[in-house]
């Protein structure tokens, strides 16, 4: 009786180990084993390429996002109310728009410091005071400043693509990341997947297989005046491409430059080709 106790004993811990081996299998199956877990998805946008300029309207568009979604947590300390001429606005809606964000400053000639209504040569303001309470204001972790967000994001294409990018001078991995990450939040983890609580998959985020940020978009959240439709998809692409101009506000500027500089060479070097052919010709060779 007591060696069939011991072999059934045996028995139950095989058993157990058995299954305990499955499951850690089962759980390393699930655990990814880089980030993002999903290439972004490579989008088609009006300013990439050596021709591409920045949709005006889509900024403004974008703009209107940023303001009613993103700025609640978001700062965008780099961007001045003044440079918003570039998306069309006129003077008076510039000084408009930022006479409705009340600016922290001074200190005055008291020694104060005061608010005041903002001016055109003002930044666009925080949502909080510090890091500090930016982060306790969001579960631990500061929401990054927006400003140079298109550049400073992007994921590393491996081989061939890199190569591939070389030729067709493709700078939109910040972009196409961005529109990824915000409409990637509607999709269920794997199956024994872990997701630490309070955060939300996303298997577009390049840091974790969740991040502490919910989805911010929803269908008919904010209100177009223009048409365009009023959707998570659309959203993402107009605050993607507000934030790539934040980022690279001289881009068209750079690129007409550019374009002079190569036909400058190009007549240069033609002209130096002829008068070495006409200086050198009765010289023999």
């Amino acid at each position: 009786m007591k060696k069939i106790l011991i072999s059934l004993a045996l028995i139950g811990l095989v058993a157990a180990g058995t299954a305990a081996m499955a499951a850690e299998e089962a759980h390393n199956a699930a655990a990814p084993t880089h980030f993002p877990i999903n290439e972004p998805k490579e989008m088609s946008w009006s300013f990439t390429g050596p021709f591409g300029t920045y949709d005006k309207g889509q900024l403004q568009r974008g703009l209107k996002v940023y303001k009613e979604v993103c700025s609640a947590c978001h700062s965008m300390n780099l961007v001045a109310f003044r440079t918003l001429s570039d998306l069309g606005y006129s003077e008076a809606q510039i000084k408009s728009l930022a006479a409705s964000y009340t600016i922290h400053d001074g200190p005055n000639d008291a020694g104060d410091m005061f608010d005041r209504p903002g001016k055109p040569s003002d930044h666009f303001p925080a949502p909080f005071a510090n890091v500090e309470a930016a982060a306790s204001a969001n579960g631990g972790a500061a929401p990054p400043d927006m400003s140079l967000l298109a550049k400073a994001r992007g994921v590393e294409r491996g081989f061939p693509q890199f190569v591939f990018d070389i030729f067709t001078q493709y700078d939109a991995g910040g972009p196409d990341y961005i529109h990824s990450l915000l409409t990637g939040y509607d999709q269920t983890p794997p199956a024994g997947m872990v997701i630490p609580e309070g955060t939300h998959y996303n298997p577009y985020f390049m840091s974790g297989v969740s991040l502490k940020m919910p989805k911010p978009l929803s269908d008919g959240q904010v209100t177009y005046d223009d048409g365009a439709p009023q959707t998570v998809d659309q959203y993402s692409r107009d605050v993607a491409s507000f934030l790539a101009w934040a980022a690279e506000p001289h881009m068209e500027d750079r690129k007409k430059t550019g374009f002079r500089v190569l036909f400058f060479l190009l007549i240069f070097g033609a002209l130096v080709y002829m008068t070495k052919r006409r200086v050198w010709a009765d010289v023999a060779h």
